[in-house]
């Protein structure tokens, strides 16, 4: 594991990138890392999903699927992948400060 600053924040990160404690998450790290992502501004709708992703984290100890973002959150695929191009499960998970998501490659 490595020590990246993040948003003037050190915190542990893996290899690609995932934070490995979640509880070092704060707002302006996610808003720093949807910079890194490419995502620009984070916008109501981004922090439905980026809290939503949190608290199912919480409540079974993985990042969600998105199968289980778009069931949760009521948003279409579609509309997720308008929000986190290209790999909405694994970027969300990265800038919510999770894990990255079983089944993401």
């Amino acid at each position: 594991m490595t020590t990246k600053v993040i948003a003037n924040i050190p915190v542990e990160v893996n290899a690609e990138g995932f934070m490995t404690n979640p509880a070092e998450w704060t707002r302006e790290i996610a808003v720093e890392l949807a910079r890194e992502e490419g995502i620009g501004e984070l916008n109501p709708t981004h922090w439905k999903v980026i809290e939503f992703c949190r608290q199912s984290a919480v409540n079974s100890g993985k990042a969600p699927t998105l199968r289980t973002i778009t069931t949760g959150t009521g948003l279409s695929t579609k509309e997720l992948f308008t929000l986190f191009p290209k790999g909405p499960a694994k970027k969300v998970a990265r800038i919510a400060g999770l894990g990255k998501p079983e089944g993401c490659v």
